[in-house]
């Protein structure tokens, strides 16, 4: 329990709060990670998904190659582009990229490929070119799945960026990793509870934007369970009556 005090009292500290070494900074730096590495990550696989999605070509390829890259293990993948490239951000940054693609690709093609068949027919029918039905029915239709595909990614990449620290790139991960060298277990405890905080915050966040991207008349023809109380108390009056008779 004193750990929890100690680490609570270390992220409090007006000392941590300023400075290229404060809370702030390394915050600042674990965020420009996360949002960098899913953003390029989107600019490669959100395309890639719908072109999959919408032909329905590709998608074993794509399962086989995302299986493989999530298998690979980030931090050996951030050591060898160091040794390759030299210490820096630049290590780092690829190898959170290649690990947001997978989630972020699946998010893509996963949206389209739940859009219904008839819903797809129907756009056809009335006249509408491909392009009309990948923007007006398959994206907006699809893009549900597509946020929850980045937020995986995200949360991923938010717990991932921690090793960055290891080849001297920031983030707060430099906590966790400094207090390891100097078995500093308090600042090393303060930095995983800055991640986890972190991450948190970012799981409400698209958890909310996730509901408010479904389209209204999806939402609106959901099935609600304000029906069943009804339905069980017709039934069980249906049952009583015929008791009743009997």
């Amino acid at each position: 329990m004193n750990f929890f005090v100690e680490a609570l009292a270390f992220i409090t500290d007006p000392a941590r709060l300023t400075g290229p070494d404060g809370i702030p900074v390394r915050l600042g730096e674990h965020l420009l990670y996360t949002v960098a590495a899913v953003a390029l990550a989107s600019l490669v696989a959100i395309p890639a998904g719908y072109l999959i999605g919408h032909t329905g070509k590709g998608r074993t390829i794509a399962v086989a190659l995302t299986g493989g890259v999530r298998a690979l293990p980030t931090v050996g993948v951030v050591f060898g582009l160091a040794l390759l490239m030299g210490i820096g951000s630049t290590p780092p940054m690829i190898a959170f990229v290649v690990l947001a693609v997978p989630s972020v690709l699946a998010g893509a093609y996963s949206g389209f490929e739940a859009v219904d068949r008839a819903t797809i027919d129907a756009a056809r029918a009335m006249g509408m070119t491909e392009s009309q039905i990948v923007r007006k029915v398959e994206v907006p239709l699809g893009l549900p799945l597509l946020i929850g595909g980045i937020r995986s990614a995200t949360l991923q990449v938010v717990a991932t960026a921690t090793v960055a620290a290891v080849v001297g790139a920031g983030g707060l991960g430099t906590y966790i990793f400094r207090g390891l060298r100097s078995n500093d277990y308090v600042q090393m405890l303060a930095g995983s509870v800055l991640v986890i905080a972190l991450a948190i915050v970012i799981e409400v966040v698209f958890a909310t934007v996730q509901r408010l991207v479904v389209p209204a008349g999806v939402a609106a023809g959901r099935p609600t369970d304000s029906r069943a109380p009804a339905l069980r108390s017709r039934t069980s009056e249906r049952s009583l009556q015929e008791g009743t008779q009997s």
